[in-house]
């Protein structure tokens, strides 16, 4: 059971910078015809980068003899500061809704799923089950972010970043220590 709810508690926290993104993405191009495509993209590349970076993890694990846990917790609390540095510098992108800008959209925003692909089998074998969880989160983020982000302002954005900053460093610092 802890090992469901580490999962869930990552998939939430990798999905806030999404939801952050997606609100904005809600309220300046509520108009796109694309914007349907954006959670399905979001939680396709969520799903497949956990994978690759586990693949690559597990043979930089072999190549130079590391534990698993030292990595995940990391990758999660250096994850959690350079979301933390993104915020404070109050940085915002221009999204063009075009199918390039869609798959650029969400390869940026899933970059930090295949970080934590590199040290997902301290939490997890099944690394299947881990990203659909991520993907799942991820697309259901996006579209909320959307939804919300055409009746909202963007103060809900920064709610969501602190907390994925928070869960991605008390992960990090439980994954170092446990």
């Amino acid at each position: 059971m802890q090992e469901i709810v580490s999962i869930l508690l990552i998939g939430i926290s990798l999905s806030m910078d999404t939801f952050s993104l997606s609100l904005s993405v809600g309220s300046i191009s509520s108009q796109s015809k694309n914007i349907k495509f954006l959670p399905l993209f979001v939680g396709t590349f969520h799903f497949f980068m956990p994978l690759l970076g586990n693949i690559i993890g597990l043979g930089i694990i072999n190549l130079l003899n590391l534990a698993s846990n030292i990595i995940l917790g990391s990758v999660l609390i250096i994850l959690g500061i350079n979301l933390a540095i993104h915020y404070f510098k109050d940085e915002t992108a221009e999204i063009n809704l075009n199918l390039l800008g869609i798959i650029i959209f969400a390869l940026s925003v899933s970059i930090d799923s295949f970080s934590v692909g590199l040290g997902i089998n301290d939490i997890t074998d099944n690394y299947f089950l881990a990203s659909i969880i991520f993907a799942l989160c991820s697309a259901s983020f996006t579209y909320l972010g959307i939804i919300i982000g055409k009746y909202s302002n963007k103060i809900i954005g920064k709610y969501a970043i602190i907390l994925g900053i928070l869960l991605l460093l008390f992960l990090g610092i439980f994954h170092l220590f446990i």
